[in-house]
């Protein structure tokens, strides 16, 4: 097997979401900014390397998690900085 640019970036991609989830688990705080922001990236490398590698599952799944990401970095991004 060899690895080639779709598959460095859909691991990049899948990687973003393990840490996500790992610094959802471990944070005391958690900054929803930074939650978000790295599934949005996440769920956007894995788009990419499914449109060159199509898998109409995961694709929509991609969408989906990319479009949750996108609207709680909104919404984070919205509220007022804590003092």
């Amino acid at each position: 097997m060899t690895l080639d640019v779709y598959d460095a970036v859909g691991l990049a991609g899948s990687t973003l979401f393990v840490i996500a989830f790992l610094y959802a688990n471990r944070a005391t705080v958690l900054d929803k900014r930074l939650f978000n922001a790295l599934n949005l990236v996440g769920a956007m490398l894995l788009l990419w390397s499914l449109w060159h590698r199509f898998n109409l599952a995961a694709f929509v799944l991609e969408i989906v998690w990319a479009a949750i990401a996108l609207v709680g970095l909104i919404a984070a991004l919205r509220k007022p900085a804590a003092p």
